[in-house]
């Protein structure tokens, strides 16, 4: 969806009948881009990808068939086993996709994509699936009814969701885009690097810095996406950072190093006025219970986890869980 800022925007601004599309129930197609969506106008162009533009024809045909007075329509297409594999797909599979005129999708909602903002889009399609109102909500909007409390827990996955809700006032599509992870890497080195690389991989932000007032600021400048990968075993530096991002509640906190250096700063943080449930969200030693051996796959293992603590993942184990050697 994020790709689709520019163009949604010039398309606007130049009047152009198009249409904004993307599935609000879909079946099947194996795993999928859950952000996916395509620009579509009258004229034939697409912008954006959706099923590997397998639909994009009939998307093409619904827009131009669209009534003057109607500012949405709902699609139901489906894809066989053989057309599947022409496509790249993994299997067929059935959908239906919500086609909204662009002028009804609100500017606040393109602006705020486009500075990578944490946003969820609410579409409520009522009775008539011919008229949809779409409203933007911010993550830290206060719900004020069922589709803000679940846009609120999509953006707390970190990671793009859908969901349709079905009530008394009819269908209501949530979509929710997180603002991407940004890994606070506090201490420099060879496995910075490589954490900073794999962050690249998995699109996240990342930037490395070398001292507590320098994590302390970019920690608040990234509060709501901030995550901080501690390598440094400096007292001045290691301590007083932990301490800034359990302050400000960032989504994940974590620090590199042997039992007794975890040990060492869970007992500065004690003494700087830490109690014990913050300290039980500190993740250290850091990163999955991979047997990680290299730098390279220790960044993985650092990277696996957050993902994991990000995505909600509650069964996924540490090495602060595991009582065995920290190499393999």
């Amino acid at each position: 969806m994020r790709e689709l800022v520019e163009t949604a925007r010039l398309w606007v601004a130049e009047g152009r009948a198009a249409f904004l599309a993307r599935p609000v129930t879909e079946q099947g197609f194996g795993p999928r881009d859950p952000a996916g969506a395509v620009l579509v106008d009258a004229r034939g162009e697409c912008v954006g990808a959706l099923y590997r533009g397998v639909f994009d024809a009939e998307l093409v045909a619904e827009a131009g068939a669209m009534g003057a007075r109607e500012n949405a329509r709902v699609c139901e297409v489906s894809v066989g086993a053989g057309e599947a594999v022409e496509a790249r797909l993994t299997c067929g599979g059935q959908a239906e996709i919500l086609l909204q005129s662009l002028d009804s999708v609100p500017a606040e909602w393109w602006d705020l994509l486009g500075q990578g903002a944490g946003v969820a889009l609410v579409t409520r399609l009522g009775e008539r699936a011919d008229h949809v109102v779409s409203e933007v909500v911010r993550a830290t909007d206060a719900a004020r009814d069922d589709a803000g409390r679940r846009a609120g827990e999509l953006l707390r996955t970190r990671r793009p969701g859908r969901d349709a809700l079905y009530g008394e006032s009819g269908l209501v599509l949530v979509e929710a885009y997180p603002s991407a992870p940004y890994l606070v890497i506090g201490g420099g080195g060879e496995l910075a690097g490589l954490i900073a690389r794999q962050a690249a991989l998995l699109e996240w932000g990342a930037q490395v810095v070398e001292s507590a007032a320098e994590a302390g600021k970019v920690l608040a400048d990234h509060r709501d996406s901030a995550c901080l990968v501690l390598l440094s075993h400096e007292p001045d530096f290691d301590v007083p950072t932990l301490c800034t991002a359990l302050a400000l509640e960032v989504p994940y906190v974590g620090a590199l190093g042997s039992r007794r250096t975890t040990a060492r700063r869970r007992d500065g943080l004690v003494a700087a006025g830490v109690g014990e449930e913050q300290l039980a969200l500190v993740h250290g030693p850091i990163g999955l219970d991979l047997g990680a051996r290299t730098p390279a796959e220790t960044a993985l293992a650092i990277c696996a986890e957050i993902l994991g603590v990000l995505s909600g993942r509650e069964e996924v184990r540490g090495l602060r869980d595991s009582d065995g050697p920290l190499r393999g």
